[in-house]
């Protein structure tokens, strides 16, 4: 296990921005990193789950792009990052004006890494360190989801809490750049962004990317 998580995170990353979402500041890790090169051996040695947190997915820029340019969605609400990373999304609602927002993920690192992408933006989030997915979603005006359908197991846990969610008034948003497992239907399209990647993360220099209201189900 990382000892200091912070201090990890500050020599293995550098204070830049997303592509879609340049107002705002992350910790984030590049292609002159050593974090960048770490296999999947080198991750287990040091108690690591792969660096999600130190990347920007595609789906979770679309989703702060999106609260950015329409901050309506969030303002004066109770907002809820599920499968946070970083804290994109979560940081972009502070910015739009939410009442407050929570950032949840499961890596102690990514928790690390939402406090210190939260106060380099000057924004104070809640981080909720817990698997969510088997508890129902109560406390919640809206809940932002980003990039979380590349695994069939994990998306169909994800997307039925998501739409059971839904179900009880709840809004939710999925950022989504066209992930294998993710659903064809029961949604609402609410945007469309075309979002720079890295060779190194993706298989081309642009994700299409679309936001979408979970319908209830």
């Amino acid at each position: 296990m990382i000892d200091n998580p912070e201090d990890f995170i500050i020599r293995n990353t550098r204070l830049g921005a997303a592509p879609l979402v340049p107002e705002l500041a992350l910790y984030l890790a590049d292609a002159v990193m050593p974090l960048w090169e770490m296999t999947e051996a080198d991750l287990e040695r040091q108690g690591m789950p792969p660096p999600y947190w130190a990347f920007a997915w595609p789906g979770g820029q679309a989703v702060a792009r999106l609260i950015l340019d329409r901050p309506e969605l969030v303002k004066a609400r109770r907002v809820l990052d599920l499968g946070a990373g970083g804290g994109i999304a979560a940081i972009a609602a502070m910015r739009a004006g939410a009442l407050r927002a929570t950032a949840n993920d499961i890596d102690a690192l990514a928790l690390a890494a939402i406090a210190l992408n939260a106060a380099a933006n000057g924004v104070t989030i809640d981080a909720l360190g817990r698997d969510l997915l088997d508890d129902p979603a109560r406390d919640w005006d809206i809940i932002l989801a980003g990039d979380l359908c590349y695994e069939k197991p994990m998306a169909g846990r994800v997307m039925g809490w998501l739409r059971t969610a839904a179900s009880t008034g709840t809004t939710v948003l999925l950022g989504d750049p066209g992930r294998a497992y993710a659903p064809a239907d029961g949604l609402y399209k609410l945007g469309d962004f075309a979002v720079p990647v890295s060779r190194d993360l993706e298989d081309r220099d642009i994700r299409h990317t679309a936001v979408w209201q979970v319908l209830p189900g």
